[in-house]
Order: structure tokens, then C-alpha cells, then sequence
């Protein structure tokens, strides 16, 4: 049985991408070692990390994330303040938080949630928070290492606002190499 890594995520448009790659290279310049950046223009906003899937389930899966978009139409959301997690002490990820309609991209996460759990996909236990991943700190990272990263975090914000409309929903394939992930599309549900 053909299994796919997979996960169920918006897509992000490339300005916005563009954005973030710009971020990213300030805050490079602080020269933090043991920092995994992520490829700027493979970053996702993540609803739902599924694992390894049978291929067979993909169709029950779209079937399930239209279900939960029926009704909810197009929304904006925006970029907003730096952080990471846990907290800006002990930085273990790097990310950029999201604004603007955000009750509405949680009533969607939340039926991707529940529609997602008669097909064999257990509810996420952690409360969702929207964010965008820029870099995970790798474990050889010194305690004081982390909380220098959290400052340098703290003190370098977004250049402008960047707003964007959320139109659609991908469930997506994550093949993993050596150069990173390659992200590819399996389906896509529009919002209406």
C-alpha cells in the first residue's frame, strides 16, 4: 500500500513569500549558529499535519476539508509580530505570527479537526496557533545562545504590512530529501 506524507495547508502568495525571505536575511545577519532556516518560498501555512497516509484515503480526506469549507468564504489575514516557541527565552522555532480574520481560520481549522477524526485522524491535543515557521534552532544550541536568537527575534519586525486573501485549502505532499522538503499538490478545495 502506497503511504504519502502529507498534510493539509494555504498556500502562501509569492510577495508574501518574497516577505518572509526578506525577514529572514535580517535576521541572518545577527551570524546565530545552529539555525535551520526554512526555504522561504516552501513556507505554508499548516492546518493539519496528517503523517504518512495510504494513498487511498487522499479523495475521504478532500472530501472531508470541503465539508469543512462549505460555507465559509474567502477571508484576509495578515502578517504580524515575530516570536518564538516555546517562548522568546528558550527559542526553539522561529516564527511570524498571523492577524486579520483570524476567528474565521479557526472555525476552519476547527471542522478540518473534526471532520478529519471519523476518517481515523485524532484531534490535535495543543490549542492552534496561526503561525509561519522561518527556522528551527538545532539542539546543539547553548541555552544562551537561544535567548541572544529571542532578542534578535524581538528587535527585528516585518518591514511593512502584508495582508493576503485566503481562497483556497491544498492537501499537500511532502517528499523528504536531502536539499529539504519538496512540496507538491494532491487537491485543492476552493472557498466560496
Amino acid at each position: 500500500m502506497e503511504q504519502i506524507r502529507s498534510f493539509i495547508a494555504i498556500e502562501l502568495p509569492e510577495e508574501i513569500k518574497t516577505a518572509l525571505a526578506r525577514l529572514q536575511d535580517r535576521l541572518k545577519t545577527g551570524g546565530q549558529s545552529g539555525v535551520k532556516w526554512v526555504n522561504p518560498y516552501g513556507i505554508h501555512l499548516t492546518l493539519k499535519f496528517l503523517g504518512n497516509i495510504a494513498a487511498s484515503l487522499t479523495d475521504e480526506i478532500t472530501g472531508a476539508i470541503e465539508t469543512a469549507a462549505h460555507g465559509i468564504p474567502p477571508f484576509h489575514l495578515e502578517l504580524k509580530e515575530t516570536g518564538g516557541f516555546p517562548n522568546l527565552r528558550r527559542v526553539q522555532v522561529a516564527w511570524v505570527g498571523l492577524g486579520g480574520n483570524i476567528d474565521r481560520l479557526r472555525q476552519l481549522h476547527q471542522g478540518i479537526e473534526a471532520k478529519l477524526v471519523p476518517i481515523g485522524f485524532a484531534a490535535e491535543s495543543r490549542p492552534f496557533t496561526p503561525h509561519l515557521t522561518l527556522a528551527r534552532l538545532q539542539d546543539r544550541v547553548s541555552p544562551a545562545e537561544r535567548q541572544s536568537f529571542g532578542k534578535l527575534i524581538t528587535s527585528t519586525g516585518l518591514a511593512a504590512a502584508y495582508g493576503f486573501e485566503i481562497n483556497s485549502i491544498k492537501l499537500m505532499k511532502s517528499q523528504l530529501t536531502r536539499e529539504g522538503a519538496i512540496y507538491s499538490q494532491i487537491s485543492s478545495v476552493r472557498l466560496k
